[in-house]
Formats: structure tokens, C-alpha cells, sequence
């Protein structure tokens, strides 16, 4: 048996566990699945073991669902919540993930910041959009034909174009003056989750690339689990830099888990 721990990110949620010490040395990938199922096991949207790091404070290796890996921006806030809650870090930390170092700042009212990277700009494709934020986004601005976030999306992820490697989906309605709707389908989760952080990133990229005049500023995303704010600054049409996700980094319960 193991200890796990459940953190929430905006309502997507995770299962912990510190692996610093070997704790876990069985098949991570079925380890994965048996896990994250939500009828026969504990249930999350992905599964993060804290390894010790040399080039940083921790490493995070994260899974989906299904026992691919990604970066994730969520996942990396609920991961630095909880090394500040098991003693690892105070305040600001870097971390190691699959895209390389991130910085991030855990802040005193509980949220979490995290800083995010885009690789290329943003490409048009036909009517709709692409980023890369660690993780690909496919971006639509929500038309009547797509309510269906589901729908959409496996008609998005599945396509010639992207069925091998796997897309998110991602659909945009207007909210306010800086401030977007967003509704996401996860690649590796196979459905719609309550939110996505690489996701609501790329989504407040490409609003603020289009709409914004500002060249610094913040976009706050709603999502379905709850609120996250993209801070940026544009370098040129389509670039970004100084790119950080902030939102909440919850923690659900804790247990203990066959290995």
C-alpha cells in the first residue's frame, strides 16, 4: 500500500504521489490506468509521481488517463500546491517537466502561478487556429454546429490530420472586454474535462493575439470548474513570452492504494 494524494485544478482533478523515495516501482502506465479510472478505481483526469530532480526543486511526470504523457498546466499547479504542502518549497519553486523547466510561484491566498511555454506561433487553419502551449491546441470560436464539445472534438482529434499524434480541442465563446468562455476535449482523456490549463493558456493567447491591443495584459478564461487568468505580453503577432497561468491548487483528500 501507498499513500496518494487527490488535488483539484478549476475542477480537474489528480491523483499524487511522492515517489522521491522509490516508494513506487511497478509499471507507471498500468499503475496509471487501473487508477484513474472513475468507476473501478480512484478516478482523476491524469496521475503526477514527484520524483527528485538535479536540474530542479522536484520533477513532475505526468500521465493521462490512458498512460500517455503531455505536459500539463493544471496538473503543474496542483503539483506545486502540494510540494508546498509536503514541505518542499515555500513560495517560489522551479520544477522539471516533460517540456523542460518551469518556474512557478505558490501565493499566499492559495492560488498558484506557473509559467508556460508556446513553441511557434499561432497558425491559422482554415477559419480556426493552433498552439502549441506544451501540450497542441486546436482553437474554434464556438458557431452553432459545435454545442457538442464532444462531438467536435473527436471530429477535430481523430482527423487525418491529427489522429496520430492527438490534438486538444478547444471551442471559445465571448464572456466580457478580456474575458473568454472556453470548453475543452483532452486528447489522452478522451472527453470534455472541467478544465485545461495548456488549454486555457492557448485559448487566451489567441483571443488576446486577435482582440487585445495591448501588448501586456491578463485574460481571464472561464471554464467549467471555475475561473484561471493567462497573464502575457505579445512580442510579435502570434508570439508570446512572459507567459503564466494562475489559478487554484486544491487539495481534495488522501488515501492509501493497492501497488
Amino acid at each position: 500500500m501507498i499513500d496518494f494524494y487527490k488535488y483539484q485544478g478549476a475542477g480537474n482533478d489528480f491523483i499524487l504521489i511522492d515517489n522521491r523515495n522509490h516508494v513506487f516501482q511497478g509499471n507507471k502506465i498500468d499503475f496509471v490506468k487501473q487508477w484513474c479510472e472513475r468507476r473501478f478505481g480512484i478516478g482523476s483526469d491524469g496521475l503526477i509521481f514527484l520524483e527528485a530532480s538535479e536540474k530542479a526543486d522536484f520533477l513532475m511526470d505526468f500521465y493521462n488517463p490512458d498512460g500517455s504523457q503531455s505536459f500539463c498546466g493544471n496538473g503543474s499547479r496542483c503539483i506545486v500546491a502540494f510540494a508546498h504542502d509536503i514541505g518542499i518549497i515555500e513560495s517560489f519553486t522551479t520544477f522539471e517537466a516533460i517540456d523542460g523547466i518551469h518556474d512557478a510561484e505558490y501565493l499566499p491566498n492559495g492560488q498558484v502561478k506557473i509559467a508556460m511555454h508556446q513553441y511557434g506561433a499561432i497558425a491559422k487553419v482554415n477559419s480556426d487556429y493552433f498552439i502549441d502551449t506544451g501540450s497542441p491546441h486546436y482553437i474554434s470560436y464556438e458557431r452553432e454546429d459545435q454545442r457538442d464539445i464532444v462531438d467536435f472534438g473527436k471530429s477535430i482529434r481523430y482527423s487525418d490530420a491529427y489522429k496520430s499524434e492527438g490534438v486538444n480541442v478547444n471551442l471559445i465563446s465571448f464572456h466580457d472586454k478580456g474575458e473568454i468562455d472556453v470548453r475543452t476535449y483532452e486528447r489522452g482523456v478522451e472527453n470534455e474535462t472541467f478544465a485545461c490549463g495548456t488549454g486555457a493558456t492557448a485559448c487566451g493567447l489567441a483571443y488576446a493575439d486577435q482582440f487585445l491591443k495591448e501588448d501586456k495584459g491578463i485574460v481571464t478564461v472561464h471554464v467549467k470548474g471555475g475561473t484561471l487568468r493567462i497573464h502575457y505580453k505579445k512580442t510579435a503577432p502570434g508570439k508570446f513570452e512572459d507567459i503564466w497561468l494562475e489559478g487554484p491548487g486544491v487539495f481534495v483528500f488522501k488515501g492509501k492504494c493497492d501497488v
